[in-house]
């Protein structure tokens, strides 16, 4: 795999106090402070079972690193709620990172030094520190094991732009993009961590817009806090991120939300977990145990009548430190946009083990592809990356761990995917993606790099 390690700093990715009290308690909230305070759960909660024998876990000792967004809740729950304990994890530690870059620093290290041996990512972040490529050239080998969630994110747009007219699909965003250039300006965009989900969204929606992220605006990494306080001054248009960002910024009346990323691409793949291979090859029953953990609290969160415990839970300042209103809406699928549109829709809400195309949990190859694909489409990844892909999501998405997991725990047939491919994929631009002919879906893009 060709070096395309970024050239940027990583103190960009470092996440310090604002230097306005807004922006400290803001960053408070989104990013949170470094992995010192998550509480030691009691196990309680879940049913002792009698573990066989045969799987019986080598350690009961983890560590697994979380961002403070609604990505994480499978993770704290399994906790919380004593799932991890059930399965013979008793000593698994939730530790709260300060932003993704510390996250892949400290994947980097390992938990011997200091670090973690895996936890939440966003894609393709496993590939890429697999390769070396956003860890100072030096590979460290992951496996992606289990698919955390889907949904949960949106656009947010600076409330100057709120009469615009922009929506999902609008003619008008082009409107604006070129009314803004011809005036000198030039359009701000930020996400928090740099050709990973949150930026592949809002390149997405722009593209299928007709704006070319790479000409007509600047796409910038910027802290949570930061972003917004400059949205609320004015000097930062717009953040793609994940709740409860989103929602928080229409309730501060900072801004709206154009498009959801529900609506964008319904059940897209979110944020996965993902562990440094040595671990799970040293450790192959800890890590089933991990994984028929996560599995349980993914089925609890997604019982929307735990939805209201599951906010009270997460929102503490031991996890992600937001006022509880933040969070009720979007987990029970009300939006409001803060243009006037209202969602009142469970089916667009974050879900965490089955949405309409089927399970959430089960790690889809097919949707580890999308993301090679789309990072050869803006240039991130080399042109060939695209011949070897189906070999390298081999290699990395271990789907298998996660069918034996779902075996030993009992898991329905039904709900067990007889595939690694979920098939075509449709967006809201109406492109479709075939995971079986990756390239014809490149050629079909007007907007791309490639």
């Amino acid at each position: 795999m060709a070096d395309t390690h970024p050239n940027f700093s990583r103190r960009r990715f470092l996440a310090t106090a604002g230097t306005t009290a807004l922006g400290s308690v803001l960053l408070k909230g989104c990013l949170g402070n470094p992995p010192d305070s998550t509480p030691t759960a009691s196990s309680s909660n879940a049913a002792k079972i009698n573990i066989p024998t045969e799987q019986v876990p080598e350690v009961t000792k983890v560590k697994l690193g979380y961002l403070p967004i609604v990505e994480a809740a499978p993770l704290i729950i399994a906790k919380e709620k004593g799932f991890f304990s059930k399965y013979g994890m008793n000593d698994v530690d939730i530790s709260k990172q300060a932003n993704w870059g510390a996250a892949r620093d400290n994947v980097k290290i390992g938990s011997s030094a200091g670090g973690i041996d895996g936890g939440q990512w966003q894609m393709p972040m496993p590939y890429l520190i697999s390769e070396g490529i956003i860890t100072d050239k030096q590979k460290i080998p992951m496996y992606v094991l289990l698919q955390l969630n889907t949904q949960g994110n949106g656009i947010a747009i600076a409330g100057k732009h709120k009469d615009q007219g922009l929506s999902l699909k609008s003619e008008k965003v082009k409107t604006l993009f070129d009314k803004m250039k011809s005036e000198g300006t030039k359009f701000k965009a930020a996400y928090t961590f740099p050709k990973a989900n949150q930026e592949f969204w809002i390149r997405y929606w722009l593209a299928a817009n007709g704006i070319d992220p790479d000409a007509d605006l600047e796409l910038l990494t910027v802290p949570a806090a930061q972003t917004v306080a400059n949205m609320k001054t004015g000097t930062m248009d717009a953040f793609s991120t994940g709740d409860p960002w989103p929602y928080r910024i229409v309730k501060e009346k900072i801004g709206f939300i154009p498009a959801l990323t529900a609506e964008i691409w319904k059940g897209h793949p979110e944020e996965y977990l993902a562990m440094r291979a040595d671990w799970v090859d040293k450790y192959p029953k800890a890590t089933k145990a991990l994984l028929k953990a996560i599995m349980e609290a993914q089925q609890w969160c997604d019982n929307f009548d735990n939805r209201k415990e599951l906010v009270q839970i997460v929102s503490t300042k031991n996890y992600f430190g937001v006022p509880v209103d933040v969070l009720e809406g979007p987990m029970a699928g009300k939006y409001d946009m803060g243009d006037g549109r209202m969602i009142d829709d469970k089916s667009m809400s974050v879900l965490y083990w089955k949405d309409a195309k089927g399970s959430v949990s089960y790690p889809y190859q097919s949707h580890d592809l999308w993301f090679i694909t789309e990072s050869v489409r803006w240039g991130f990844l080399p042109k060939d990356a695209l011949a070897t892909a189906k070999d390298w999501v081999k290699k990395v998405n271990r789907e298998d761990l996660w069918r034996e997991a779902a075996k030993e725990a009992g898991i329905p047939v039904a709900d067990i995917p007889t595939s690694t491919s979920r098939g075509v994929e449709e967006f809201f631009d109406g492109t479709k993606f075939d995971p079986e002919n990756p390239q014809a879906y490149l050629d079909g893009l007007k907007i791309k790099k490639v």
